[in-house]
């Protein structure tokens, strides 16, 4: 079966395509295809690798994302990156999806009620269900009448008991959807069944606190497998600080600048989302690479955001650990979990309390799914490459499988 994923983000589009046989691996194979394109105000560059060795980058003519999707799909199948013969060579294209609201919590075939409920939640991923659509519907334009089975972030946290998914708002707000749903869910489940495979352990005997750190960032406490807390809640907005996004902040500051400064909610939405965390603290990037490298040239206002950033990022993880009475594995994924050793070395020295300690050349020199804690740790701290794109393809194929 050949099992081609969307996997659209806060500020990328990436794509992946797999060749799935009847007999899973245990590990996450590498993909026949991938592509991603990154976004920025005013280019889009498109990088495409395919498991032949071919592996190439170009800057695409329109920052539209309509147009720059459907260029990146032709390439699977016209010009010198091909893997397959034609579009009908697609079998099955998994999506994800952030947000499925209260109905959508497991994987599902998608049809028109299901296309009308993910359009619904777009004002609650105002960053992501929108452009989630767009490819659903850009891939019955291209490819047909070929299946598509939605994945949704939120489902992972289906199981989040009363006392951490509901809000101490009215109770009424519950019947009217308003609770905390959770997202990364895909990428949380997925590094925690890794966690217990790397370290030979029974997932049900685990206390797992996994730090989803990339544009967008979220922690999940995880016990025997399930979903007991996380950070973000209603919308993808809430909880850590993030490369654009605010993250928790005092409601009042909302209601503030609505009375006294007549800011829309429209204009909110604009500035926790795409103007604040560390965008808006640094005033120069949202990356975390420049914030680093901005500190260490003395830039004050990065150094403060990376403080930040690290400061909430470890009263997370305690407040996890919390949830969880207890922890015996931390882990690292996405974009800064991998790449960022000076993060994970900044957050771990503040938890000595947990009983927590990496080691240093571990740390330094992590590369794929390993362990950096040292010896006398009483926490396994891990880092474990995101594999969001074979999560999606692995529950498409299942879930086809059984219908």
């Amino acid at each position: 079966m050949n099992v081609l994923v969307l996997n659209s983000g806060s500020s990328s589009q990436k794509s992946a395509l797999y060749h799935i046989s009847d007999t899973l691996p245990s590990e996450a194979p590498e993909p026949a295809w991938k592509a991603e394109i990154e976004w920025s105000t005013t280019s889009a560059k498109l990088k495409i690798k395919t498991s032949m060795g071919s592996s190439r980058e170009e800057s695409l003519s329109s920052t539209d994302r309509g147009s720059a999707m459907e260029c990146m799909l032709r390439t699977l199948w016209d010009g010198p990156d091909a893997v397959l013969q034609s579009a009908t060579s697609v079998d099955a294209v998994g999506h994800r999806i952030v947000h499925g609201g209260p109905k959508l919590d497991q994987a599902t075939i998608v049809t028109p009620e299901v296309k009308r409920v993910i359009a619904s939640l777009a004002a609650f991923a105002p960053l992501h269900n929108r452009a989630e659509l767009e490819g659903i519907e850009l891939i019955e334009c291209m490819i047909g009448a070929v299946q598509q089975v939605a994945v949704f972030d939120t489902g992972f946290h289906r199981t989040l008991p009363p006392i951490t998914s509901t809000y101490a708002g009215p109770y009424e707000w519950l019947d009217r959807g308003i609770r905390r749903y959770g997202f990364h869910g895909i990428n949380h489940q997925y590094c925690s069944e890794r966690a217990a495979q790397l370290l030979r352990r029974d997932l049900a005997s685990l206390k797992i606190v996994s730090c989803h750190l990339g544009n967008g960032c979220s922690l999940a406490a995880i016990a025997a497998g399930k979903s007991v807390d996380t950070t973000m809640g209603f919308t993808p907005l809430d909880g850590l600080m993030m490369g654009t996004r605010s993250g928790s902040v005092d409601p009042s500051i909302l209601t503030y600048l609505m009375r006294e400064e007549s800011v829309t909610g429209a204009e909110l939405d604009e500035t926790l989302n795409k103007k604040s965390g560390l965008l808006g603290i640094s005033g120069t990037s949202g990356d975390m690479r420049e914030i680093l490298k901005a500190s260490q040239q003395g830039n004050q206002r990065a150094k403060l955001a990376f403080d930040m950033f690290v400061h909430r990022l470890r009263q997370g993880i305690a407040s996890m650990a919390a949830s969880l009475q207890g922890i015996n594995v931390l882990l690292f994924t996405a974009g800064i979990g991998e790449r960022s050793p000076e993060v994970r070395k900044a957050t771990c020295d503040g938890l000595a309390f947990l009983r927590i300690q990496l080691d240093g050349k571990k740390n330094e020199g992590a590369s794929g799914d390993q362990e950096i804690s040292s010896a006398d740790s009483d926490v396994r701290v891990l880092v474990i490459r995101a594999q969001e794109d074979w999560a999606i393809a692995r529950a498409c194929a299942a879930l086809l499988a059984r219908a």
